[in-house]
């Protein structure tokens, strides 16, 4: 017999946005040491709710714990980057196809690319980048599958957040986000999947290169040293 899992109490669940917002939209960066007594004064709580939200951020690959240096905002580097990216990869491509099989609806997509193209800041941009992608993925029609890609979601907004500060490429981006829904809408599955393929490979590897082909100091090379510096 399958046992739900125990609700995240209402303070312990207000920490947990509120610290994983600033970490993906930049506000709290890589590397950066979250002390319990200052997050608590800061929210107004005890220091319980925050140890419990930093440990759930924990398990979602956003906060790494230390018995010796405290809780702090993870690290992206090449590795990390590419792994994760590496399993977006194999999922999200074959999630969209089988959205667009169904002739689910693509409305949710559409709004949150008009709501990229409208951002006033980076960090509305990414908020909606990170919805559009969900929305292409949410009706393929897999529980397991969609469960599989939101628990990559915060991990992969977390390489995106670092990556764009050292290499912004939202215009680029934006334009294959429109080809990858402009194909969604034709019904072209395998068109739409290839794109969406091409658009994370590329992506990954403008901003993370592979060392074994990136050899060659490029502008590439400098964001990557940048987005390990964080």
């Amino acid at each position: 017999m399958d046992i739900a899992p125990s609700p995240i109490p209402s303070r312990t669940q207000y920490v947990l946005e509120a610290v994983k917002h600033a970490i993906l939209t930049g506000r709290l960066r890589p590397g950066q040491p979250l002390v319990e007594t200052e997050l608590a004064a800061q929210f107004g709580v005890s220091k319980t709710p925050v140890r419990e939200a930093l440990k759930t951020l924990a398990g979602r690959g956003l906060v790494v714990m230390s018995e010796y240096k405290g809780a702090t905002v993870r690290t992206v580097d090449t590795a990390m980057a590419r792994a994760v990216y590496d399993v977006r990869l194999l999922l999200e491509p074959e999630a969209l196809r089988r959205t667009v099989t169904a002739r689910a609806s693509l409305a949710a997509a559409g709004a949150a690319l008009e709501r990229s193209d409208a951002a006033a800041d980076p960090a509305d941009r990414s908020l909606a980048n990170r919805d559009f992608h969900r929305s292409l993925y949410l009706p393929c029609g897999n529980p397991l599958l969609t469960r599989m890609l939101d628990e990559l979601r915060d991990q992969a907004a977390l390489v995106s957040a670092v990556a764009w500060q050292a290499v912004p490429s939202w215009e680029r981006e934006a334009r294959e986000h429109r080809e990858i829904l402009a194909r969604a809408h034709d019904g072209d599955a395998d068109g739409a999947a290839r794109a969406l393929h091409h658009h994370i490979s590329s992506f990954v590897q403008r901003a993370f290169p592979d060392p074994d082909t990136a050899a060659d100091s490029t502008p590439n090379s400098t964001a990557q040293t940048n987005v390990n510096t964080n």
